[in-house]
């Protein structure tokens, strides 16, 4: 049986084979072209999918590389503006030693107080300093709110607690602030347990007893109770005794103890020494420590420095003070060192972040090549293929097309 094909059939079939080498022929232009295997979806569904994910998490990385940068521009700018703030206690501590030479006299007093008012309104200004965009470091989420405004006793904190945030990985989010309640509020007074201080009547009664500050000897002992220390002044001669209440029970804890001039006084796990002459009915204080601004810190030092001068009391009173501020400017300093520590783990943190992002860019960027990128070499050779067999499916139909029996007429 011989089989007929229509002469309209092997148009029909010519023509649709050279348009499919064609198309074939088109399609490996475009991966050349453009350098990328899967150029449409329906190229490679499955790798076209994985690819849009890896993109996805490619352009997120992009992302938290620029969150990495604003936030190692907030926390340097809050370091910077800490750093200030160290110098500026430093600057304090070393004009309270000043302030403690005898020789001084009430108008060297008074310009150093003139001096430390200075360093105060200094000490505003860092904790009120804002960013490039005008918003305040330290007033936690309340950024258009001026965090701190000068008060009789120190300053007042407008601010509040919060700490703004910004993801800076995947799973890492970091604080880019500070709060000025943390830094400049947050200062333990004292000797970090208990802080020692003087009744101020003590001096009208012409008593010039001056305290330490003060050290924990057993830690376990320690009741965290409030103190006072009360002396008395009797017989022919005189002979000074203390006696240590504990305020917070209501007991005594040492009864008409003999007083001797800077010898160590104990009790309950904590020791401090008193020099100088207490007046009978002198009332010494023993409290736990708390928190205290160091603004406040600050305005109670300025006072002292401005107080009466040149009777023994009045530099006892002085001393007293001096050595109060001396240890709570301290410990401020602790704290600001303390803050800053944090905001450098955190600069550091985030320099170990970019390298791992730069990694994890790489990875990206090597899965992507994996699933979308041509093989040029296999690519050109598969082009020289088609183009050839187009051709000579090209040249086949012409000859296939030019049959016909009239050319033999």
């Amino acid at each position: 049986m011989v089989m007929r094909i229509a002469t309209k059939t092997i148009y029909d079939n010519g023509v649709s084979q050279l348009n499919t080498l064609q198309a074939q022929l088109q399609k490996t232009q475009m991966q050349l072209s453009t350098g990328r295997r899967v150029v449409t979806p329906s190229d490679d569904p499955v790798a076209s999918a994985r690819a849009l994910e890896v993109s996805q998490s490619k352009e997120m990385n992009t992302q938290y590389v620029t969150n990495r940068s604003n936030a190692k521009s907030s926390l340097s700018l809050v370091d910077s503006t800490l750093a200030n703030t160290d110098d500026l206690l430093q600057e304090v501590k070393s004009k309270i030693v000043a302030a403690g030479n005898p020789g001084f006299t009430l108008a060297d007093r008074e310009a150093l107080a003139k001096e430390l008012d200075g360093r105060l309104e200094d000490l505003l200004g860092q904790a009120n300093a804002t960013d490039g965009a005008g918003a305040y470091l330290f007033s936690g989420y309340k950024s258009d709110i001026q965090p701190f405004t000068r008060s009789a006793t120190g300053a007042t904190y407008n601010g509040d607690q919060g700490q703004r945030e910004l993801q800076v990985a995947s799973s890492r989010k970091l604080a880019t602030s500070e709060t000025g309640s943390a830094i400049f509020e947050s200062n333990i007074t004292g000797n970090g347990t208990f802080q020692t201080s003087v009744d101020p009547a003590n001096y009208t009664r012409g008593g010039t007893g001056i305290i330490s500050p003060g050290v924990v000897k057993n830690s376990a002992a320690v009741t965290g109770h409030n103190y006072t220390l009360n002396f008395a002044v009797a017989g022919t001669p005189a002979v000074t005794t203390y006696t240590v209440n504990d305020v917070t029970t209501g007991t005594a804890v040492v009864t008409g103890a003999p007083y001797v001039s800077g010898q160590p006084i104990a009790f309950d796990g904590i020791q401090m020494d008193i020099t100088g002459a207490p007046a009978n009915g002198d009332v010494f204080n023993v409290d736990p420590s708390k928190n205290q601004s160091v603004f406040e810190t600050m305005t109670t030092l300025i006072a002292a420095l401005r107080g009466p001068a040149g009777s023994p009391q009045a530099g006892a009173a002085l001393t007293n003070a001096l050595n109060l501020a001396n240890q709570n400017i301290t410990n401020s300093l602790d704290n600001v060192l303390s803050v800053r520590a944090s905001v450098g783990a955190r600069l550091s943190e985030l320099d170990h972040l970019d390298s791992a992002g730069d990694d994890l860019n790489l990875q990206y960027s090597s899965q992507l090549s994996d699933l979308v990128d041509l093989d040029p070499v296999e690519a050109i050779s598969r082009f020289t293929q088609q183009q050839t067999t187009l051709e000579a499916a090209q040249k086949s139909y012409k000859a296939l097309a030019g049959l016909s029996l009239f050319n033999l007429i």
